[in-house]
């Protein structure tokens, strides 16, 4: 419904003459409370006091009935902690008979357990590092009759020659171990097999053919 202004002046009227949100809503018919508090604040109307008195909401509320004292469990009297005593004084070690002052007793030694279990050290309880042991000698292996006057891997140098006699994995593997050539890492004699000069291309031998009569002619 919409707010006529014969709906709005009826509504400030009841409002200022007292009249509450629920009677104004059932005279104006269509509106509920709500909407006549919402249009009352919207035209600026002056807010009331709740019709609720203070006293009456007191009055309404029933005070809470005190237990009888019958009732309530008397609480057991709290035991008197008994008053510290005053600690005796330490002790003064007694001088011996010849008048020097003996040692003080050692301190108990504390131990600190960490995660695991395992035992903290302290700063006292720590070891002098090892030292590390002295390098061994390494000997040199005797070699084996079948290598005795040969060249062996770990003989090699540049000034021998590297050419190898007998094939690897063998016991007798070795290499020649004479004079090399000059500029070359074989001696003479193995320069020879291990160089040899090409002969002139028409002196030399056709390819062999190709199997299955060669590449196919598309």
């Amino acid at each position: 419904m919409s707010w006529t202004d014969e709906r709005i002046e009826k509504l400030t009227k009841m409002w200022e003459g007292g009249a509450t949100a629920s009677q104004i809503a059932d005279e104006l018919g269509g509106v509920s409370r709500n909407a006549v508090i919402g249009k009352a604040h919207r035209l600026g109307l002056k807010a009331r006091p709740s019709p609720v008195k203070p006293n009456e909401k007191e009055a309404a509320a029933p005070a809470p009935k005190a237990p009888k004292a019958d009732a309530l469990p008397r609480p057991a009297p709290a035991p008197r902690a008994a008053p510290p005593r005053p600690s005796a004084p330490a002790a003064a070690p007694a001088p011996a008979a010849d008048g020097s002052t003996p040692p003080p007793a050692p301190m108990p030694r504390i131990v600190s357990v960490g995660p695991g279990g395992f035992l903290r050290q302290g700063p006292g309880d720590q070891q002098a590092p090892i030292p590390p042991a002295p390098p061994r000698r390494l000997v040199p292996a005797k070699p084996s009759p079948e290598m005795a006057d040969k060249t062996s891997l770990l003989e090699l140098n540049d000034r021998i020659c590297r050419w190898p006699m007998g094939h690897p994995g063998e016991p007798d593997f070795h290499f020649c171990g004479e004079k090399v050539n000059p500029g070359f890492p074989y001696c003479v004699e193995h320069c020879g097999r291990a160089y040899q000069a090409q002969l002139p291309r028409g002196h030399r031998r056709p390819p062999p053919p190709l199997p299955f009569g060669g590449p196919r002619v598309r």
